[in-house]
């Protein structure tokens, strides 16, 4: 019999284990009704009954709510709010906090504006990169290059005008 996109395959209706499987794909699955098992795992983690679990209910007419978990009843959640709440007041009022101080992860921090950090390794094929600082062809310094050169304020060899 199916029901939904989903057959069922009755195994020991005394057990209360069932196959089940789902159409058209065909991926099969065991519930075990008496130990609130699936072997799709939602039954067993949200404690509720998942799609196949209430495909086997469907198919034997059994009542699906007596599979959810206890604290899913009107009546626990009813426990939470049984409590009163003390209102936090005003902050100003509140003491001061003597905990831990908490240290930022910088790593963890959003990226600055402008263009993005190297995160690549570097490999024999990054030579511009190993080789050391660059040097200027006009100067000879280090840590610039010809058209940063600060030496280039008189002519240039190619006869165009001073740059100022």
């Amino acid at each position: 019999m199916a029901s939904g996109n989903i057959q069922v395959n009755l195994f020991d209706r005394q057990n209360e284990v069932f196959e089940v499987r789902e159409m058209p794909s065909g991926l099969e699955f065991a519930v075990n009704l008496r130990l609130r098992h699936c072997d799709c795992g939602e039954f067993q983690v949200d404690r509720i009954p998942c799609r196949h679990v209430f495909a086997c209910c469907a198919n034997q007419r059994l009542d699906w709510k007596q599979y959810v978990h206890e604290v899913y009843t009107m009546a626990e959640i009813r426990k939470v709010y049984r409590t009163r709440f003390r209102p936090l007041g005003n902050p100003t009022t509140w003491p001061v906090y003597q905990g831990p101080r908490l240290v930022p992860n910088p790593h963890l921090r959003r990226v600055a504006k402008g263009r993005p950090k190297k995160t690549r390794f570097l490999n024999e094929m990054d030579v511009r990169d190993l080789r050391g600082p660059r040097r200027c062809r006009l100067c000879g310094g280090e840590g610039h290059s010809r058209s940063r050169c600060p030496h280039r304020g008189g002519a240039s060899a190619s006869g165009s005008a001073p740059n100022e």
